[in-house]
C-alpha cells in the first residue's frame, strides 16, 4: 500500500527534472535508483488523488552516448541524439511508473504561442489527466531550432503548468532555492523561504548562473516563476539530488516557494477577458442561461456569427438582446462556426465532414 503524499494542498502538479539529476554523465545512462525514488513519489501523489505532469530533460544526454558524440554538438547532431535518446527516455518512464500509465508529449515554443495548438494541447492534457495518465513532457529537440525553442526546461515547465492548469510547479534543482547572493561566493548570503512578488530587487539576486547550471540557471528559474505566478500557479525550487525528492520536500526540505497570484482558473479568465476580440457570436436565451450556470457553449445555442477569426481566437458573446455576456476562445473558425450554428453537437461530423469538439467554447475558455 502506497502512503499518500501531498504538496501544498495542490491537486495538479508539474515537476521538472533536469538531465543532471536523471542521467549519469560519466556512463551516459539513467540513474535507475534515483528514478525509482521519483516514481515512488509520483505513486504516492496519485494515491492521494493528485494529478502529475513530468517535464523531463535527458534525451540528448542519453542519445549522444549511444551515438558516441563527444564535445559540443552541432544542431543536427543534437537533433539526432534527441531522436535516439527520446525513445530510451520514454521507455524508462514507462517501465518505472507502472502500473500508472505514462504518455510522451513533445513540445516546441510554437505550440504554446499558437492559440490553436495551445488549445489542442490544453485539451489533450485535460483528457490524459482525467484518465489517470502521467504525461512525460520534453522539448521536441528532434525538430526544434533556435527560433522555436524554449531553450531550457524551467520555462517549459512553467508554460506546461499554465497549459495544464496546474496549481503547483516544482523545479528539482541542484540548489535549495533562491538566496540574496550567490552562496558559493558570499558566505553571508541568506536563503529566502518565500517570495510573494518578483520585484527588481528579487530579480537582481539571481545574478548570473547562481545554480551553476549551463542551462536553467537561477535567472531562468525566476522567469519561470514569474510566468507561473501570473497564471495562478505556485512554484517551488528545491534540491532534486536526494532520494525521493518530493517526499523530502513534503517533509520540510529547504526550498523557496513563489506564491501564486490568485488561482489558475481566475488568472486564465482575466487573461481571456483582456484579449482583443476577433469576432462576435450571438446566442439564444437557453444558451445564455447555460453560461450563467457555468456550462460550456454548444453550437445549438448560437444564432449569429460575425467577423473573421481562426480557431483559438477570442470572440465576444452577445445575448438575445445584444448585451455582451462575456468573451471566450472559440474552437472553430468563423466559417466552421457559421456552418454548425444552431445544430446539435452530434451533427458536426456530417456538417463539416470531419469530427469536431462538442463545445463551441469550453467553459474553461470563457470569461463571463
Amino acid at each position: 500500500m502506497v502512503a499518500p503524499l501531498t504538496l501544498d494542498g495542490a491537486g495538479r502538479i508539474v515537476v521538472k527534472i533536469g538531465s543532471a539529476l536523471l542521467v549519469d554523465p560519466a556512463a551516459g545512462t539513467i540513474r535507475d535508483a534515483w528514478l525509482r525514488g521519483l516514481a515512488a513519489d509520483v505513486a504516492a501523489l496519485h494515491a492521494n488523488g493528485c494529478e502529475v505532469v513530468l517535464v523531463s530533460s535527458g534525451a540528448i544526454a542519453l542519445g549522444r552516448r549511444v551515438l558516441r558524440l563527444d564535445g559540443e554538438l552541432s544542431l543536427e547532431q543534437s537533433q539526432a541524439a534527441a531522436a535516439v535518446g527520446q525513445i530510451r527516455l520514454a521507455g524508462a518512464y514507462r517501465d518505472v511508473l507502472q502500473p500508472i500509465v505514462a504518455s510522451q508529449v513533445l513540445l516546441t515554443l510554437d505550440d504554446s504561442e499558437d492559440r490553436r495548438r495551445y488549445l489542442n494541447m490544453r485539451a489533450s492534457f485535460e483528457m490524459q489527466l482525467k484518465l489517470g495518465v502521467v504525461p512525460v513532457v520534453n522539448e521536441n529537440d528532434t525538430i526544434a531550432t533556435d527560433e522555436i525553442r524554449f531553450g531550457d526546461n524551467d520555462r517549459l515547465a512553467a508554460q506546461v503548468a499554465v497549459m495544464a492548469g496546474a496549481d503547483l510547479c516544482v523545479l528539482l534543482s541542484d540548489v535549495d532555492g533562491l538566496y540574496t547572493a550567490n552562496p558559493n561566493l558570499d558566505p553571508t548570503a541568506e536563503h529566502l523561504a518565500e517570495v510573494a512578488e518578483i520585484t527588481p530587487g528579487i530579480a537582481a539576486m539571481a545574478g548570473e548562473g547562481v545554480s551553476g547550471l549551463s542551462k536553467g540557471g537561477m535567472i531562468t528559474k525566476l522567469m519561470a516563476a514569474r510566468t507561473a505566478m501570473a497564471s495562478g500557479c505556485g512554484l517551488i525550487i528545491t534540491r532534486g539530488d536526494v532520494d525521493q525528492p518530493l517526499t523530502a520536500l513534503a517533509d520540510g526540505a529547504r526550498a523557496t516557494r513563489f506564491r501564486a497570484q490568485g488561482d489558475p482558473r481566475t488568472a486564465r479568465k482575466r487573461w481571456i477577458a483582456a484579449m482583443k476580440p476577433r469576432g462576435a457570436i450571438a446566442i439564444d436565451a437557453g444558451a445564455a442561461q447555460a453560461l450563467s450556470d457555468g456550462r460550456s457553449l454548444l453550437p445549438a445555442g448560437v444564432t449569429w456569427v460575425g467577423g473573421s477569426f481562426g480557431r483559438g481566437e477570442p470572440v465576444t458573446i452577445e445575448g438575445p438582446d445584444g448585451t455582451a455576456l462575456g468573451q471566450g476562445l472559440i474552437r472553430y473558425t468563423a466559417q466552421e462556426a457559421r456552418t454548425i450554428k444552431g445544430h446539435r453537437s452530434g451533427d458536426i461530423p456530417g456538417l463539416l465532414g470531419y469530427p469536431g469538439r462538442a463545445a463551441l467554447i469550453h467553459r474553461d475558455d470563457l470569461a463571463t
